[in-house]
């Protein structure tokens, strides 16, 4: 049978045991159909030979952990993620607030928790560029904000204002003023609900342009970790119109422990609608809980206290008990838990609820997902295995920057600084790994999470053996947690992940073999052309259709 596209010229590395490195891959209806020679006899008078040009063809990569729509938001307001400084911040606000006379709110998305000491932001900093607008600015982890007074004002927060359950409201030194950083979604939420909401088309746009620049870097499928009922319908016009979008995508409907009850029977309505309207890109199996919050905020759940605060613990977001009910009633209704717990306490929460779960339903096929995973108590690293849970990590946060050096290892100190994002060691205990960005935390292109999983350093090559060496993995095992691990969280690893007849042709086009390459050279390799399903998404091809028995 004659094939649609033949890839050749270049090295096709398949990601799968029997056959791992091929010389040409063909495609016919949309899935991969011959390998090596076979697939060069496939060649037709009408085939699409792509010339590889010395590089590599691959599974596609997935994003087992990401927030498209609100990423896509956050690059509507003020520029300030690129800034180094809290001067730079406050420049970038005045000067956005004054070509936007008309916006109500000043709002910015994406920058550095260490760029103040200890993360403490003031809100008289922000009233000297913008004094008669509320300024709402979150950081990179999105889970501490930086507002002005007149923020503060709207929301009601004063002196007499108790810290909400589940948040902080963050005080002056010797004195119970608030200071003007809100942490925590507690305290985050009663400012996020006065902020007006961009149109749903605005949503869309944004999606779509996220959606453009994850293809762009070589993916194919997301995981949706935050889903609210709106941001459902976004996906769905999105999926439904023009020619569709370049990624699928399963979205992770969230689920707080306020009147969780009442929105169970809402969670397969809600599932049925999106399947429905957008069979073959969308589904919707998972449902997100947050367990804790971050380290370097202090509000991750740990077993015991912080270093620089003896009496916290941090905060849990849930009771055992709660958690374990909720997990349990959507484990009931057949959908998968993806649960955000980064301390040690909130790990054990989130394994101890699985694990309540499978007991009380029974046997089935569950990919449960713990997120991030940062601090795994020794006594609890094997249950991953045991449980079958999916550890989602985000290999990018795997380095010593400053937010590791200037919040995170000061609040934990060494004993636990040395137990960081376990990648191998989860991989030794049999547990499965999937790799995530969580953008917009930050950046989405898998290379520059490969590049991290392998060397564990900085940009700069910092340290020089690699920081917590012994958790480095080879290049190999991060393509795949990449590609196959998230295939296998997706309950896809039949349809794409590696590259076999028959399976979905999610392929990527590298400028050069990524095995063959140097490490710290990784995060800079060009991705030259992604092709869901058989379908260009991205490169050069998408914009200039290659001819028949052309390149």
């Amino acid at each position: 049978m004659q094939a649609d596209i033949v890839f050749t010229g270049g090295t096709i590395r398949t990601g799968a045991a029997e056959s791992p490195v091929l010389d040409a891959l063909a495609v016919t209806d949309g899935r991969i159909s011959a390998l090596g020679a076979e697939a060069l006899a496939a060649r037709g008078s009408s085939t699409v030979v792509v010339d590889l040009r010395g590089g590599a063809l691959l599974p596609a990569f997935g994003d087992g952990h990401v927030h498209p729509v609100m990423g896509g938001l956050g690059l509507l307001g003020a520029p300030v993620r690129e800034c180094t400084s809290v001067e730079g911040i406050v420049e970038a606000v005045r000067n956005w607030a004054d070509e936007h006379p008309e916006a109500e709110w000043v709002t910015g998305d994406g920058f550095d928790a260490w760029l103040a000491p200890d993360g403490r932001f003031d809100a008289r900093w922000l009233d000297a560029a913008v004094p008669d607008r509320p300024v709402l600015l979150r950081t990179m982890d999105h889970h501490t904000a930086w507002v002005n007074s007149e923020a503060l004002r709207r929301a009601g927060f004063t002196a007499a204002t108790p810290d909400p359950a589940g948040g902080e409201i963050v005080r002056r030194e010797g004195s119970v003023e608030p200071l003007g950083t809100l942490r925590e979604f507690g305290a985050l939420l009663p400012v996020l609900g006065l902020v007006p909401q961009p149109s749903h088309q605005a949503h869309v746009d944004a999606l779509c342009e996220t959606a453009a620049r994850f293809a762009a870097a070589g993916v194919t499928w997301v995981q949706d970790a935050w889903v609210e009922p709106q941001h459902a319908e976004v996906w769905i016009t999105a999926a439904t119109s023009g020619q569709g979008l370049p990624v699928r995508a399963d979205l992770g409907f969230f689920l707080g422990p306020e009147q969780w009850r009442e929105q169970l029977p809402e969670l397969a309505a809600r599932r049925e609608r999106v399947e429905g309207a957008a069979p073959g890109l969308l589904t919707a199996h998972t449902v997100k809980f947050f367990a804790d919050g971050v380290v370097e905020s202090g509000t991750a759940a740990l077993l015991e206290p912080y270093t620089d605060c003896p009496h916290s613990h941090g905060i849990a977001n849930w009771t055992p008990g709660e958690l374990a009910e909720a997990v349990t009633a959507i484990d009931a209704l057949g959908f998968e838990p993806h649960i955000h717990a980064l301390g040690d306490g909130g790990v054990r929460v989130a394994l101890d609820a699985i694990e309540a779960a499978a007991r009380v339903n029974g046997p089935r096929d569950r990919r449960p997902v713990v997120a991030h995973a940062q601090l795994i108590d020794p006594a609890d690293l094997p249950r991953f295995a045991e449980l079958g849970v999916i550890a989602n990590l985000q290999p990018l946060w795997a380095q010593p920057d400053r937010l590791m050096t200037d919040l995170i290892l000061p609040r934990i100190g060494p004993e636990r600084g040395a137990r960081q994002y376990q990648f191998a060691a989860l991989l030794a205990s049999g547990a499965r790994i999937a790799f995530g960005s969580d953008w917009p935390v930050t950046d989405y292109e898998p290379l520059r999470g490969i590049a991290t999983a392998v060397t564990r350093q900085t940009p700069e090559g910092i340290p020089e053996g690699g920081w917590l060496p012994q958790e480095r993995i080879d290049i190999a095992t991060a393509l795949a947690a990449y590609s196959a691990g998230c295939a296998h969280q997706a309950f896809e690893e039949k349809e794409w992940g590696v590259l076999r007849p028959g399976m979905r042709a999610d392929l990527v086009h590298l400028a050069a073999d990524p095995v063959e390459t140097a490490p710290r050279d990784l995060a800079d390799l060009p991705v030259l052309g992604t092709w869901l399903a058989g379908r260009r998404t991205h490169g050069f091809y998408a914009l200039f259709p290659v001819s028949p028995g052309g390149r």
